[in-house]
């Protein structure tokens, strides 16, 4: 990823922010654990620690996710809700993610509980963020269905374990960086990395299935366009 080098440097870091931002691209954009991320700048000269990798992402990922989320198009109307068991520290946690009907990750939320109340809880913010949705299609689990009514009584909700195979899919990219991570350390980490992770991949992971090479081409053009603003709105 090539970017112009006279962005001013953040204040306080060593390193410009360009070499900053591309740690950050290639540990979400790829399969890569801090370690590799080290490896692949050493490469390129530029010498760092893990350690100040895993600082990179965790400080600057969060800014980059806030950026697209900011600029990305209203999503689908219609909403896919899920929720998987994720081990932290021996402990049980299940991880609520929702998709529109394109496939993108609206949110995720991490909670210790898969009742009604985690289901109101992770269903408001969602509601907060992009109004209420025309249809929802979730499993079976019953725990959805008086907050669904009560926060979004006009949506269509279509409990079918069957019609929820897209959003299946979806956390099989989490489980993936879950093995390389050799498991989450804490709720919070696994929050906020997914959260970065999920909405970074939306701009550098396009249905390639769908599109022509001549598409997809340009489709990376403007994401590693987007990428470049979003670097030089990075703050110290």
């Amino acid at each position: 990823m090539k970017i112009p080098s006279t962005f001013a440097h953040l204040k306080g870091f060593r390193f410009p922010r360009e070499v900053i931002a591309y740690a950050v691209w290639a540990y979400h954009r790829f399969a890569m654990s801090t370690a590799d991320v080290e490896d692949l700048l050493a490469e390129r000269g530029v010498i760092v620690s893990r350690e100040t990798v895993r600082l990179w992402v965790n400080r600057f990922g969060c800014h980059f996710a806030d950026c697209i989320r900011r600029d990305r198009p209203k999503p689908n109307n219609k909403w896919h809700m899920d929720e998987v068991v994720i081990t932290i520290c021996g402990v049980k946690y299940w991880l609520w993610r929702a998709i529109d009907g394109d496939g993108d990750v609206l949110d995720i939320l991490v909670q210790s509980h898969r009742n009604a109340k985690a289901a109101k809880r992770f269903f408001k913010r969602l509601v907060k963020q992009f109004g209420e949705p025309r249809v929802v299609v979730t499993d079976k689990l019953r725990s959805y269905i008086k907050p669904i009514q009560t926060l979004a009584p006009n949506a269509d909700h279509r409990a079918h374990k069957g019609l929820n195979n897209r959003i299946e899919n979806s956390h099989r990219p989490t489980r993936k960086r879950e093995k390389i991570m050799g498991r989450f350390k804490s709720p919070r980490q696994a929050q906020r990395f997914l959260s970065a992770h999920d909405q970074i991949n939306i701009i550098f992971r396009p249905r390639r299935y769908k599109l022509s090479a001549h598409s997809y081409r340009h489709a990376r053009v403007d994401a590693f366009a987007l990428w470049a603003d979003y670097t030089v709105e990075m703050t110290a």
